[in-house]
């Protein structure tokens, strides 16, 4: 009977615990992803660069010896796209039909930068600077007068 006492305390002695697992995982697992374990449970949280180094750092948690599962909480970076400035030609042209139903604005293009004077009412304003920024200029300087 001690015999079979002593055979579990020993196998439960060697199941490894949470902080040795995670300290283990930690270790194999990319910069940025942050491993918690409880009860055996792993947990991976942060952002990775792309899909195949969050499908790794998944197989590298469960492949650790006293893991039971893994829920993978990485997220994806989102691919940076490329910012896109209108031509200054173009940028003229969608500025003076964008703000032909405002006759009290007054608006200039120079290198991709539209300037904004005059008057304009406040209900109005927003309406124009979104037409304008679906425009894509390099910036909108506002120096209208709200009415």
């Amino acid at each position: 009977m001690s015999t079979i006492i002593a055979a579990t305390l020993f196998c439960v002695g060697c199941k490894p615990n949470d902080a040795a697992i995670q300290a283990a995982i930690q270790t194999k697992e990319a910069a940025g992803i942050t491993v918690a374990v409880t009860k055996g449970d792993v947990t991976l949280t942060g952002e990775v660069e792309d899909e195949a180094i969050k499908t790794k750092a998944e197989e590298i948690a469960k492949a650790e010896k006293g893991v039971k599962s893994v829920i993978n909480n990485l997220t994806v970076k989102p691919a940076s796209l490329p910012v896109v400035i209108a031509d200054n030609a173009a940028l003229i042209k969608n500025v003076t039909d964008a703000t032909k139903d405002f006759p009290t604005v007054k608006a200039e293009v120079k290198d991709g930068v539209i300037l904004l004077t005059g008057e304009i009412k406040k209900a109005s304003l927003i309406t124009l600077m979104q037409h304008l920024s679906a425009l894509k200029p390099k910036k909108i300087d506002n120096k209208l007068t709200v009415k």
